[in-house]
């Protein structure tokens, strides 16, 4: 794909790239948005209300999101994110840069968090009995201040699931793990459009946790990352969700300047 110079990231043929006019870089050139795309990714708030019981640890290891928690909390460069979004085009899912196309992969996933990226795909339903679901696997009911449709509060669960009692046994601990690995994939994988909810979907998928590592959690991160990116990249939107951490981490390895 060619561009019109080193800086400038609209095409030169613009029939190749249909989506040119509603594109951030189209409104950038012409002046009508100048701001810094704004987070919603509450990792570091997340991190700051549930600290990890110990006896918990070995159940979010088998359940392979311990590489996602030790990561922790990374400063987004948010100028940087904005630069990437704008090199993004929905028509291919890659970003344009002067020298090539690119993109995250799978193998990109798998090395930078850790995640599996083969086995069954996550998927899930939204036929969910939130009070059955949630009394079995977390051992609480939300109140209805708590939910908003099938997503529940990242801070309510934090609340509800983070204080442990000395003398817990294993049905609390393989609650509160699951409601931690809930809140870590809502505030870092699959935040929602303001980081502070987390969808019940992914709940069911943590019912036996000695098989919830089996599925394929790296396959479905760049996809949601894809999607965020590509709603982010068009009509003037002034946010994005998403993986930031893994957009930023792939850049710094991928990216090299200099």
């Amino acid at each position: 794909m060619a561009f019109k110079g080193l800086h400038d990231a609209d095409p030169l043929d613009p029939s190749v790239l249909l989506l040119q006019d509603r594109h951030r870089s189209h409104f950038v050139d012409t002046e009508q948005l100048q701001e810094v795309l704004r987070p919603r990714q509450q990792m570091r708030a997340f991190l700051s209300q549930w600290r990890m019981d110990p006896r918990i640890r070995p159940y979010v290891i088998h359940a392979g999101f311990y590489s996602i928690y030790h990561l922790g909390h990374i400063i987004i460069d948010w100028p940087l994110i904005t630069c990437l979004v704008e090199r993004w085009r929905p028509e291919t899912h890659t970003f344009h840069v002067p020298v090539v196309e690119m993109t995250i992969t799978l193998q990109d996933v798998a090395i930078i968090l850790g995640l599996r990226i083969d086995g069954p795909a996550v998927t899930g339903t939204c036929m969910l009995d939130v009070a059955e679901l949630c009394g079995e696997l977390l051992g609480v009911t939300p109140p209805a201040d708590a939910l908003r449709g099938l997503t529940i509060s990242i801070r309510w669960l934090c609340q509800q699931l983070s204080p442990l009692g000395p003398d817990a046994d294993e049905v609390a601990l393989e609650w509160r793990a699951r409601g931690f690995i809930l809140a870590l994939r809502g505030s870092f994988l699959f935040p929602n459009k303001k980081g502070v909810h987390v969808h019940l979907c992914f709940l069911p998928l943590l019912r036996d946790l000695t098989q919830t590592s089996t599925y394929s959690w790296g396959g479905a991160v760049p996809t949601h990352t894809y999607r965020e990116l590509c709603h982010a990249s068009l009509d003037r939107r002034c946010s994005i969700s998403g993986c930031i951490t893994l957009i930023q981490l792939w850049s710094w390895e991928r990216l090299h300047m200099g």
